[in-house]
This record gives structure tokens, sequence and C-alpha cells, in this order.
């Protein structure tokens, strides 16, 4: 392995992470609408699917999904109806403006924690960027012929790094839940939720990926 392009990579890959995306926004929402738990269990969902696509990418199934247009197609616009889906709850939530305590409780922990992986892995598995990501992006750190093993351990370090800063984002809203329990300040995040979801829905619906 060439050190200096896997650093180089963590670097490109720390910072795209880094700009609020779809990912982001679902595990926001994940988080303030089942606590801690649900939101924990998002960032591993999304972690999740990060890691099919990286394999998927490695094994050459990837290249063919891509170059499927009526596949690829199909994915794309299931992660666009997944994300509007998921946009249309968080108005719904601000339009009724009843909220259960975001510290969850034991008896509802399994659900949530389902409900938070389920929502996080489909929303990233059906985005076609992160998987044009791995097809396009590797490479450029990538010389022909390098070793599947090489590949990926770049494909499962992005992965992991996506997983840490979404534990992040999930702490740090864990830590204001003081602030994000008024009802005020609830309503007025799932309205600002729901309409990045929306965008970005609307924006992957633009985009010729």
């Amino acid at each position: 392995m060439n050190w200096g392009s896997y650093a180089s990579f963590v670097v490109f890959a720390l910072i795209l992470i880094a700009i609020p995306g779809a990912d982001f926004a679902v595990t926001v929402r994940s988080t303030l609408a089942g606590g801690l738990r649900q939101g924990q269990w998002s960032a591993a969902g999304i972690a999740t699917s990060n890691v099919v696509q990286g394999l998927l990418a490695v094994a050459g199934l990837g290249a063919v999904i891509v170059h499927i247009e009526p596949l690829f197609q199909a994915v794309k616009w299931a992660g666009i109806g997944y994300l509007l889906y998921l946009a249309a709850q968080s108005f719904r939530s601000a339009w009724r403006g009843e909220y259960a305590s975001l510290g969850g409780t034991a008896s509802g922990a399994a659900g949530s924690a389902w409900t938070g992986w389920r929502q996080g892995f489909l929303s990233n598995i059906t985005n076609p960027k992160v998987l044009v990501f791995y097809l396009a992006v590797l490479p450029q750190f990538l010389g022909s012929g390098t070793p599947v093993v090489v590949l990926l351990a770049f494909a499962l370090t992005h992965a992991a790094l996506g997983l840490l800063y979404s534990l992040l984002v999930v702490a740090g809203l864990h830590r204001v839940r003081g602030v994000l329990r008024r009802r005020r300040v609830r309503r007025a995040m799932d309205v600002a939720t729901g309409t990045a979801l929306t965008a970005f829905g609307a924006r992957l619906a633009a985009e010729n990926v």
C-alpha cells in the first residue's frame, strides 16, 4: 500500500464526509425522532450500507449496476422516493407537534434500534452517488492492478470515517437534548430536516449521476 496515497484519500474522504448531505439529514432526523439509541443505530445502518457498496465496487458488481441504465435508475428513484418519504414524516411530525422524550424507553429500545438502522441503511443503499464515489474516486488514489485487499482497505476506511462522524453528530445532539426537548425547537428542527431531505431528493433527481 502507498501510504502517501492512503493519507491523501483519508483527508479527501474526511472533507466529503464533513459536508452535510442526505446521510447527515437522516441521522439528525432519526436522533430527533427516537433519541440517542436510534440515532446511533441510524449511523450504524449508514456505515453498513457503505461497507456493502464498497464490497460491490471491489467485486466489480458496482460497475455492472452503474452501467445497466434501467437498474441504476431504479435504485436512484427508489432513493429519491425514500428521502421524500422521510421528509414527509418530518413535516407531519412538525405539524402535529407531539413529541416523546428524547431519552427513549427500555420497552421501545429494540424497535428504536431497528428503525434507526433501517432508515440509515435504506437511505444510503439507494443513493447511487455512494456507489459512483467508490467507482470514480478510488481509482484516483490507486494504480492499475491494485490488490483487492488494498481496495477493500480504502473502502472500509471511508465507511469507518463516516460512522465516526455520524456518531459525533448524534452525541452532539444528545448533549443539547435539554434545548431539543422544547416543543418549538423540535418543530423548527423537523421543518429544517424535512426541507433538507426534500432538497437532497430534488437535487438527486435533477442530477445526471
